[in-house]
């Protein structure tokens, strides 16, 4: 480990130690305490359940450029180290992360046909690359590529218990028979049946998150007796930041749960009831750069492109929280400029001179993550180093 001793840059140049006040904005500034508090919480309470705790990268999608004492790069703070054991959303995350030296990764995306090749390479390359589907044409897609040097497709059953979006209906007789079909393919091997607990994104508080997890988790408990009872035995994982944020006992009976946004959080995330702000571990920062009284508003350089458009406006602050300004809401955005009133009353013109700093928390980290090339991070306020994300599919 050492110290960053040369200088990056966005536009200009700045140093380890610089504060984060001297970066240009719009900018993401990602505080490693806090992430690394959130990623230790989280592996700690289920390490203490005895279930595995599989994270997903999809929120910070991240490796360092540059490696300091007190900043290491997100996959390895969520992983403990281990680099093994991760869930991704692309195959360019899976490939970014088996080129830095990550196994047992699992594509949690219902295999794409045109993906079918590139997954192979990575299943023939890992010790332990798996995916996941929710159809028996993809099946029969994997069938028809079988891995060499005798290796088997590792593959995961995607569950909806309820959540609406992609697997199999838990209540669908195709479900049970999707898995016999797995289990009894030659070339292929079921390893889990994995459900996302996406519904919790609806819920107010924490009474909420756990009636859902409770739903979620009995129906796939339930799932793996229908298994059993066939003579099938497999791994059970269920997800989300909410539901893992706020479990129930029960879910100590699972194999894995897989997280993802926790170890950033959001504004979103302190409404549903996974956090506080204080857990949140992003800003953008933007700075004043227009008064507007004619319509009682200032002018950001914070558009979408910085922040995105996730949520749609709907807190009492806008698109946003603005932090240590309660009384102002961030009305719109275009793509580079952002538009801020007060939630009542005249604006004070002499308390945002033009070139002020405002302090951002993102109504979702995961997409204003995607709209960033650099997250600039800091420990105190102080510069540390730098992340850079992979893009891609």
């Amino acid at each position: 480990m050492y110290f960053l001793s040369c200088r990056f840059s966005l536009g200009y140049s700045v140093m380890e130690g610089d504060h984060i006040t001297t970066l240009s904005t719009p900018v993401m500034v990602v505080d490693v305490d806090v992430v690394k508090r959130n990623a230790e919480k989280m592996r700690e309470h289920w390490t203490k359940l005895g279930v595995t705790l599989r994270p997903h990268m999809k929120t910070h999608k991240t490796l360092p450029e540059l490696c300091v004492c007190v900043c290491c790069e997100c996959g390895d703070i969520m992983t403990g180290g281990s680099r093994s054991c991760i869930v991704v959303s692309t195959l360019a995350e899976a490939g970014f992360y088996a080129d830095h030296g990550y196994d047992d990764i699992l594509y949690a995306y219902s295999v794409p046909f045109d993906k079918v090749e590139r997954c192979a390479v990575l299943a023939e390359r890992l010790s332990l690359f798996q995916v996941l589907l929710d159809h028996r044409d993809a099946l029969e897609q994997l069938r028809k590529r079988p891995l060499t040097d005798g290796r088997v497709w590792h593959i995961w059953l995607k569950l909806d218990c309820d959540n609406g979006r992609a697997g199999v209906l838990h209540s669908e007789p195709e479900a049970l028979r999707l898995a016999q079909d797995i289990s009894e393919s030659e070339g292929v091997e079921l390893m889990g049946v994995y459900a996302h607990c996406g519904n919790t994104y609806g819920c107010r508080g924490a009474e909420q998150i756990r009636a859902v997890a409770r739903e979620t988790t009995t129906l796939v408990l339930q799932f793996m007796e229908k298994l059993k009872a066939v003579g099938i035995s497999c791994k059970s994982s269920i997800g989300s930041t909410p539901s893992c944020s706020q479990p129930i006992s029960d879910m100590a009976k699972l194999s894995e749960v897989h997280p993802g946004n926790y170890v950033f959080f959001d504004v979103q995330q302190s409404v549903i009831g996974s956090c506080g702000l204080e857990d949140v571990a992003v800003r953008v920062l933007s700075r004043v750069i227009g008064h507007s009284p004619h319509r009682n508003q200032l002018l950001l350089d914070c558009g979408w492109s910085a922040l995105s458009l996730d949520g749609a406006g709907k807190l009492p602050t806008g698109y946003a929280v603005i932090e240590g300004h309660p009384d102002l809401r961030l009305l719109s955005m275009t793509q580079e400029h952002g538009r801020v009133e007060p939630l009542s009353g005249q604006l004070d013109y002499s308390r945002y001179p033009l070139g002020t700093l405002l302090t951002i928390i993102p109504y979702h980290a995961c997409a204003t993550a995607m709209m960033h090339s650099v997250y600039y991070v800091h420990s105190g306020g102080r510069l540390v180093g730098k992340w850079t994300p992979t893009r891609g599919w």
